[in-house]
């Protein structure tokens, strides 16, 4: 896929309107934000506009107040962090639309931000009715001479300011939404081999499409997180109180199948950190690849960790998407955390997608060691999966 870069975009004396993804993960309590990865990741795209004389006009989501205002999902939080960051003048509107936007944005001056309440406190932004969403959308657009999508965590998402928004200005892909497209365009089309996807995270159910996407593409697909059990049942092992998926034990079996007739290897964990209940205190054990009754999966176990990380080592390509365990807590977040301590050591290209992968790969200070850290979950996804994503669409050249 081709997509518009800025290469073609000269922002000199221009108010260049920006989809950003500030949909960053905040403390419940405080409000806080706790992770900055994907403020700190638009920076490129925010300096290349405004060291070019540009003016930026961010837009973003944060949460899903559902049409409705909601003070805790203010975008306010992201302008306020966000000048802690930048050394510009940073205004913010209190509306995303209307007269009183449209006046700040009217008055800004190259090298300026506006930063745009929360996109997702009008109804018409996630409309299902594409008149709805033009509309609002040509009301965002007279604000600004053109458009620019960085914001690839949302790129699979028909909505306003990912769509509509693109068709009404001359748009192009920022640098961190071309860069996301560009590496998952290689490692799927032209990846280095050995070419290993590790896969995690809690249900089969989220991950049914892009395993059997991965099993045509990959030579082995490493299996963790509580997804395991729902596959390890599948096979008939015993698997105690841990959570499994009972209504997808047949479509286990069978991307077992699948894989095997692929000749892809496909690794189930053959030990477990297992615990006696959910909790950081409960009592713990190592155990076998069957989990005895009154027990349940927490992490993978120290033989599973070390044979998925020389599986990583020797790797030329590696996709991670999803932890190994519960590694919130810290008894069991050994296998989550060597996992990307292997993809850190590893000499070809290492990307990590998907919100949980990331925040452990950061918490695990690897960050800079890896190839590339998706900002994207979903959108990350169901491009694996080979889908089409509306907001990539929209920019084909």
């Amino acid at each position: 896929m081709a997509i518009k870069g800025m290469d073609a975009l000269d922002p000199r004396g221009k108010k260049i309107i920006i989809r950003v993804d500030f949909n960053v993960p905040m403390d419940k309590q405080t409000g806080k934000i706790t992770d900055d990865t994907r403020i700190q990741k638009a920076l490129p795209t925010l300096h290349y506009v405004l060291d070019n004389g540009g003016s930026a006009i961010l837009i973003s989501h944060m949460g899903r107040p559902k049409g409705q205002r909601d003070s805790f999902v203010t975008m306010q939080k992201t302008a306020d962090h966000l000048s802690t960051l930048l050394s510009n003048k940073i205004y913010f509107s209190e509306d995303a639309i209307g007269p009183k936007a449209g006046e700040l944005a009217k008055n800004l001056k190259s090298g300026e931000i506006l930063v745009l309440e929360n996109i997702r406190f009008y109804p018409e932004e996630t409309s299902k009715e594409k008149s709805e969403r033009t509309k609002f959308a040509q009301a965002i657009a007279i604000m600004g001479d053109t458009y620019i999508d960085d914001a690839f965590g949302s790129c699979h998402r028909a909505h306003a300011s990912i769509v509509e928004l693109a068709e009404q200005l001359p748009a192009y892909a920022g640098l961190l939404l071309k860069k996301e497209v560009d590496i998952l365009e290689r490692i799927l089309k032209k990846p280095e081999k050995p070419f290993v996807a590790v896969i995690g995270g809690a249900k089969v159910s989220s991950k049914i499409t892009v395993l059997e996407k991965l099993i045509e593409k990959v030579d082995t697909i490493l299996i963790g997180g509580a997804m395991a059990y729902t596959f390890l049942k599948s096979r008939a092992l015993e698997t105690g109180n841990s959570m499994v998926e009972t209504e997808y034990l047949s479509k286990a079996f069978q991307i077992i199948d699948k894989a095997n007739f692929h000749k892809t290897g496909f690794f189930l964990p053959e030990d477990h950190l297992v615990a006696s209940e959910f909790s950081e205190k409960a009592k713990t054990k190592t155990v076998g690849k069957e989990i005895p009754t009154g027990w349940m999966g927490m992490d993978i176990g120290p033989k599973t960790i070390d044979r998925y990380s020389k599986i990583i080592k020797d790797a030329k390509t590696v996709l991670w998407n999803g932890p190994m365990g519960v590694f919130e807590m810290q008894p069991y977040s050994k296998g989550t955390y060597s996992i990307a301590k292997a993809m850190s050591k590893m000499k070809g290209t290492s990307v990590v997608g998907g919100g949980d992968s990331v925040l452990a790969v950061k918490n695990a200070g690897m960050e800079d060691k890896i190839t590339h850290v998706s900002t994207g979950g979903g959108a990350t996804l169901e491009y694996l999966e080979g889908k089409i994503l509306p907001g990539i669409a929209i920019l084909d050249k």
